[in-house]
């Protein structure tokens, strides 16, 4: 894809006839994330043979309008890639980036598919939200702020939210101690604020060759905090978890549903014969799991965070090492008092919680949670 190509794009173009409201460039489809917030309008999807679509709370609507031809989603997407992501796109197909417009931050997929090109785009604030807003079930946040080395691992499916938790987290960090933090990411999706600590954040692609490298080549740049954006693979989980052994505060991402689910995805990331050796890793290295959900909010006022925590604790730890990864859940039931080493939570206790406060209706918890019966006994206690 050659410079002169590239120019041929520009994103004030209208190009895309509505039914109602005229024609539309991408800027005009991207003013529709600042005009209704990012926590209720969360993606935009376009592809050719449809038209294109936003993910409000939770649920796909399509705009009214044609079907995206191959010409217009070219026009629609391509300015929104830099002239390197349209050559990724060429070369491999699939590519990731990131577009910034007014107070948002745009993560952008961009791939091909059996119709021709299609994108993924999500809207992130710019401004990362204060912790105490984020949901948490109690006060655990404090106990990960405090820590000074460790793995703090976020999970979740795709736009649960896990990087805000993160952004928001070490945030406050930097309001509060002067140390250095540095992330890899793919891409990067909230500029962090330079306050009282010293942030580097390094963009696979753009600025580091992968995950791996980007780990590898921190460990010789002096960081107290280090982010992950996501463990992909056995080298960067090794890296990340000998990282937290060795005195880093260190965040990561997972996509799982649960907290159980998360340890035993890492474990079969490995060979048989070497899952004793992460277990013990993992017990000596991890502090925090913490795997949340978005749910659709009661009053039809966005979503809202449903989390279950599970905290390292001796037990935990000793569960972990011997493999018994199944008692996990008996330890997020019954550790659950406000002292250091218990503060957890099961996903159920929470999002019954929340239907107790009449935050989440009945009907739309059941749909989510990821135990049905435990959620009913849950509903059914005091």
């Amino acid at each position: 894809m050659t410079q002169a190509m590239a120019q041929e794009y520009s994103p004030s173009t209208k190009v895309y006839p509505t039914e109602n409201l005229g024609k539309y460039s991408i800027l005009d489809m991207l003013k529709y994330f600042e005009e209704h917030g990012a926590m209720r309008v969360s993606d935009l999807h376009i592809k050719v043979g449809s038209p294109p679509a936003y993910r409000i709370d939770g649920n796909l609507v399509k705009l009214k309008g044609p079907n995206v031809t191959p010409e217009v989603a070219k026009q629609l997407i391509f300015p929104l890639l830099k002239e390197h992501g349209l050559q990724k796109l060429q070369t491999d197909h699939s590519v990731d980036g990131s577009y910034r417009m007014g107070s948002l931050q745009f993560r952008i997929n961009v791939f091909r598919e059996n119709d021709g090109i299609a994108a993924a785009i999500r809207a992130l604030s710019l401004d990362v939200p204060q912790i105490e807003d984020i949901g948490f079930p109690n006060n655990v946040w404090e106990d990960i702020l405090d820590l000074k080395a460790g793995l703090v691992l976020m999970t979740g499916i795709t736009g649960a939210g896990k990087s805000t938790t993160i952004a928001s987290l070490i945030g406050r960090i930097s309001e509060k101690t002067a140390c250095r933090i540095i992330t890899v990411e793919d891409p990067i999706e909230y500029i962090l604020p330079q306050k009282y600590s010293m942030i580097s954040q390094r963009e696979v692609g753009r600025d580091v060759k992968s995950f791996h490298e980007g780990l590898k080549e921190m460990m010789r740049e002096d960081p107290d905090v280090i982010f992950v954006g996501e463990m992909r693979d056995a080298e960067t989980i090794a890296m990340t978890l000998m990282a937290a052994e060795t005195g880093h505060l260190v965040f990561s991402t997972l996509h799982t549903r649960d907290v159980t689910g998360s340890i035993t995805r890492i474990l079969d990331y490995f060979p048989e014969g070497r899952q004793s050796e992460v277990r013990n890793q993992l017990s000596l290295g991890m502090a925090y799991v913490v795997s949340q959900k978005l749910i659709p909010r009661k009053d039809g006022q966005g979503r809202i965070v449903v989390m279950e925590i599970l905290n390292n604790n001796y037990a935990v730890a000793n569960n972990i090492r011997t493999g018994k990864i199944e008692q996990l859940y008996s330890q997020l039931q019954t550790k659950t008092r406000n002292k250091s080493d218990e503060k957890m939570i099961t996903l159920e206790k929470h999002m019954a919680l929340l239907v107790k406060d009449e935050k989440i209706d009945l009907l739309e918890a059941q749909k989510w949670v990821n135990d049905l019966k435990a959620f009913v006994d849950c509903m059914q206690r005091d």
